[in-house]
């Protein structure tokens, strides 16, 4: 068994065949020289310093030598041969499997002169590291891309007590993920606690003076100073290395619901692309439960089970004192209804239909109620009798 990608996805379809019972030959390949750790502590704790790097390592050197597993941690796929049932890396080493599990993960996207000193993106804790030493001397910081990731940065910022600006094309954060009505509660969120937003306009290039970052220029001509200029702009599928492969690659590796790519070779995590029987829907997730799921069923079909991989996605983002938890999906023409408690106290949760059914739910400050709501997802509600019915009571929903 060979595993490409040591992160959470990774780590955890190494443990879970050895839970399961497979006393074989086992290698784990990543491409960081670090223990594996978690990532969503990256754009909040760590930056602010709440927690020290070491931290986020979810497994430590004794944990993993009872893998039994030849760990190849420092070295980077480069290839992958089907027929001949090989990997190769980019020594030059070449590496035999029966079966293969792909745990890539995504790669940040980036603009041109992003080279530029002072220009950061985050996606290790490396990125994490370096970028919170920027932050410490008290820089005027840019971040480009309202979505989790931007918006998570941005906070962390402010809470450090910078002067931040957020720019974004979209005209609210997290449209795309919630919809206008969720992201406007964003953007006053931020903006009541001091960070400037310019949406509604794209960014046309960074302006740079002797090798470093000087300002994000606007598509509407207008230049936003900036010592510190965070990349927001989300992430590619990690999967250059598959080229030429002949396995399937839009937007990810693409896997029938089970999991699986080609016979004996399966995908987990954020670069796995498959087709989610509860949704009717093919979907990719970059989501932390998502990857620790999907490997785990992964795992259980490349042993010779046969369940389709039908979760109800969970995710959630910390920003300030607000935390936004989401069980489901959102589609853009989703219709919303506010279903217990009121957006202007800061304490609501709301539900989506699309297609006549319950398709996700989202609490703000709510922990208990979306718990509760998000029954209405797994059992695929009528959206009609829902969205008919009164609200809850507060009292009836914990």
């Amino acid at each position: 068994m060979v595993i490409v990608g040591a992160s959470a996805a990774g780590l955890t379809a190494a443990e879970t065949l050895r839970r399961r019972g497979w006393n074989g030959e086992l290698t784990l390949i990543g491409d960081e020289s670090r223990l594996p750790y978690d990532r969503p502590p990256l754009s909040k704790q760590i930056l602010t310093g709440a927690w020290e790097p070491e931290r986020t390592t979810l497994r430590t050197l004794r944990d993993l030598d009872r893998l039994k597993a030849d760990l190849r941690l420092g070295q980077r796929a480069v290839a992958l041969d089907v027929p001949g049932r090989r990997v190769r890396l980019g020594g030059g080493e070449s590496i035999g499997f029966d079966a293969l599990v792909i745990a890539t993960g995504v790669a940040p996207r980036r603009l041109p002169d992003s080279d530029l000193a002072g220009v950061h993106v985050l996606r290790t804790l490396d990125d994490a590291i370096a970028l919170r030493a920027a932050l410490l001397a008290g820089p005027r910081v840019v971040v480009v891309g309202a979505g989790f990731l931007g918006t998570e940065v941005a906070a962390a910022a402010r809470v450090m007590g910078l002067e931040v600006t957020v720019a974004e094309p979209e005209p609210v954060p997290v449209r795309r993920p919630f919809g206008d009505r969720v992201g406007e509660l964003v953007a006053d969120l931020h903006r009541d606690h001091g960070t400037r937003l310019r949406c509604g306009v794209g960014v046309r290039r960074l302006r740079g003076a002797g090798g470093r970052v000087a300002g994000v220029e606007l598509g509407d001509g207008t230049t936003l100073p900036a010592d510190v200029v965070v990349l927001a702009l989300g992430s590619t599928p990690a999967t250059g290395w598959l080229s030429g492969s002949g396995l399937r690659l839009r937007d990810g590796v693409e896997c029938d619901a089970l999991c699986e790519a080609a016979p004996g070779i399966y995908a987990a995590g954020d670069v796995a692309s498959w087709f989610n029987p509860h949704f009717g829907t093919r979907m990719r997730l970059e989501h932390r439960m998502n990857a620790t799921e999907q490997a785990m069923a992964a795992v259980g079909n490349l042993l010779g089970g046969y369940t389709p991989f039908a979760p109800v996605p969970y995710f959630w983002t910390d920003q300030y004192d607000t935390r936004i938890q989401a069980y489901g999906i959102f589609p853009p023409d989703a219709e919303m209804r506010i279903v217990y408690g009121d957006p202007s106290d800061g304490h609501f949760a709301a539900a989506y239909g699309h297609h006549g059914r319950v398709v996700g739910v989202l609490g703000w400050n709510a922990p208990r109620q979306v718990r509760t709501l998000r029954r209405l997802v797994v059992d695929r509600a009528p959206w009609a009798a829902f969205a008919a019915a009164p609200a809850l009571d507060p009292a009836t929903v914990n």
